[in-house]
């Protein structure tokens, strides 16, 4: 079986709605303003976008509430072609800690994040299909700690089942993750060293400690 490439599928896309004219509404579901500053750069020449925060796994509810604020700032302070709105999702970690059960030794990167995206990836295809979205996706993909490969098959088979179409990505092609850092430095985005859940903040300080010793 073929890989796709992700990135050709997304350009073929938007030169097709280049020569329609068209400008259809993108759901984008986002996990912090850092990560969806190129996105937001790059497909607002295209769409008309929602960005929708919905991201249970966050850790501490602190962390939680600095992501909302630094995605909303970065929103206001952006000029983007089309319109850009805000959705804030629902804060639910218990639906987090049930999903991950058992699945709390499991490395970075393994089926327990796997399962974070389909969860977070379900509510934006519900949210889009409630809203009369014309396409959604996420912005997890630019991170080189996701699995690019994993979010647009999970993403695919949600299309198929709530009837919404998924935009492929692979935003970290075309240098989209040194954009984002670049971006990040120029509108002063608060950076978090760490994915964002408990386990991810855990791996991240005993990496910290092995690098003292």
């Amino acid at each position: 079986m073929n890989k796709i490439n992700y990135q050709k599928e997304l350009d073929r896309i938007l030169q097709e709605l280049e020569i329609q004219g068209r400008v259809p509404r993108l759901l984008l579901h986002s996990c912090c303003a850092p990560c969806s500053s190129y996105v937001l750069e790059y497909l607002s020449e295209y769409f008309s976008i929602t960005v929708f925060y919905y991201n249970p796994n966050i850790y501490p509810p602190e962390e939680f509430e600095k992501r909302v604020e630094e995605q909303q700032r970065l929103i206001e302070q952006m000029p983007l072609r089309h319109p850009v709105s805000f959705l804030e999702g629902p804060y639910e970690p218990d639906r987090f800690y049930d999903m991950a059960r058992g699945l709390e030794q499991v490395p970075e990167g393994g089926e327990r994040c796997f399962r974070c995206y389909r969860m977070r990836l379900e509510e934006t295809a519900q949210m889009a299909r409630a809203g009369g979205f014309d396409y959604f996706t996420t912005t997890l993909s630019i991170s080189p700690l996701k699995n690019a490969q994993k979010l647009n098959e999970i993403g695919a088979r949600l299309a198929e089942e709530y009837k919404v179409p998924y935009l492929y990505s692979d935003f970290k092609k075309k240098n989209g993750y040194k954009r984002s850092t670049e971006l990040s430095v120029q509108y002063g985005l608060y950076r978090q060293d760490y994915c964002g859940c408990v386990f991810s903040l855990r791996e991240r300080r005993r990496q910290e400690q092995k690098t003292a010793e």
